[in-house]
Order: structure tokens, then C-alpha cells, then sequence
């Protein structure tokens, strides 16, 4: 079965099952493996590493998010200054790639222009078999690139390819998506609170 499965007679009592859902979801990731990826983002940052991040549709919105989160809230208050950098949010490179070469190579041709050895990627994508997002794994792999992926679904390629895989139990897009969002949120903000003195914590909203 998969959530929805019916209809329901409101939009209030939509809402009230999906709510459950997320939390769900929410609930299913390994905490021991978002620590894992907690490590990895931090130890990037703290060696001036580059973090890129790709995904597609909702994914994509949640990676160019996740730049604003992660750079800019990244460095407020803290020792910190995260480079982080969306693939999926140069318009021009990416159509150019799609109509000359392939949609496929939209983030990886991006990625082999870019990133260094030592540096990370982060795939978002809920059923994890994105080619495009799958083929940037593949080379972030061979080229001495750790990845950190978000999967949902049955996690997909992506989740076998990343060093970390920070897997969402769900199979409503929406579900994995909202998911998926606070996972960036909450790694944006516990770097940046791992890094903050007390004194300035009790004084910030986050």
C-alpha cells in the first residue's frame, strides 16, 4: 500500500494523515548515520573543502536551499566559511549541457568542471535513480569525492553509490521531500550551533 490509497472527505483530515506520514518519514532516518554525515559536512568545512550538491524538481528547490542554509547561516556567528555550490541552479549551463550533449550529464559534466579531490556531493533525490544525480555519484566515486545522499523510496542507485546514505522511509514524494528539507535544516543549523558560544545562542533565532 502506498499513502494515499483513498480519497478522504477534507482537506483537514488529508492534512492530519499526511502530518503523520512526514513524522514517520522524519522518525525513519538512522540517527547514526546523520551523524555520520554531520562529520563529513563539518570536516569539509573546517578544510575549505567545496560541498555540491545536485537534485531535480522539488529536490533541485531543496538544493539551492540548502546553499543559503548551509553558506550563509553556516558562517554567521561561527568560525566557519562553507563553500557550497547547487548544480542545479545555473539555467544556462544546465540547458546548454541538456540540448548539446545530454540531461543525463546536467550535473556531472558541472561536477568534473568544478570539484576537487577532497571535496563533497550531496544527491538529493527520493528514489534515489535520478541518471543525472546517479551519474555524478558514479564519478564523485571514482575521483576521490565523499557522497552524502538523501534517498526516500527504496533508496535507489544513489543509496548503494554514497559513503552516506540518509535514508527516508516513505513513497509520497511530498512525504520524502519534507523530509528530506528538515535533514538540510537540521544539519545547516547544528553546524552552525556546534560553533557557537553559548551566550550567542540564547540571543539568535535559528
Amino acid at each position: 500500500m502506498t499513502f494515499p490509497d483513498e480519497k478522504f472527505s477534507s482537506v483537514a483530515d488529508y492534512a492530519d494523515v499526511y502530518f503523520a506520514e512526514v513524522g514517520k518519514a522524519q522518525a525513519s532516518v538512522d540517527r547514526k548515520k546523520l551523524t555520520q554525515a554531520l562529520k563529513l559536512l563539518d570536516a569539509a568545512y573546517e578544510r575549505g573543502a567545496t560541498l555540491y550538491v545536485c537534485g531535480n524538481g522539488g529536490s533541485a528547490s531543496i538544493s539551492n536551499h540548502l546553499v543559503c542554509d548551509h553558506s550563509k547561516g553556516g558562517q554567521t556567528d561561527t568560525d566557519l566559511r562553507p563553500k557550497v555550490v547547487s548544480l542545479a541552479t545555473n539555467i544556462e549551463m544546465i540547458t546548454a549541457i541538456a540540448n548539446d550533449i545530454d540531461f543525463d550529464d546536467v550535473f556531472v559534466y558541472q561536477l568534473r568542471t568544478l570539484a576537487e579531490n577532497g571535496d563533497v556531493l550531496l544527491t538529493i533525490s527520493a528514489s534515489g535513480d535520478s541518471e543525472n544525480v546517479v551519474r555524478a555519484a558514479e564519478w564523485a566515486n571514482k575521483n576521490g569525492v565523499e557522497v552524502i545522499a538523501f534517498t526516500g523510496f527504496e533508496g535507489g542507485r544513489t543509496a548503494k553509490l554514497a559513503n552516506v546514505n540518509l535514508h527516508v522511509k516513505g513513497d509520497n514524494y511530498g512525504v520524502v521531500e519534507d523530509a528530506h528539507q528538515s535533514l538540510m535544516h537540521i544539519l545547516a543549523q547544528y553546524v552552525r550551533l556546534s560553533r557557537m558560544k553559548e551566550d550567542v545562542i540564547k540571543k539568535r533565532k535559528f
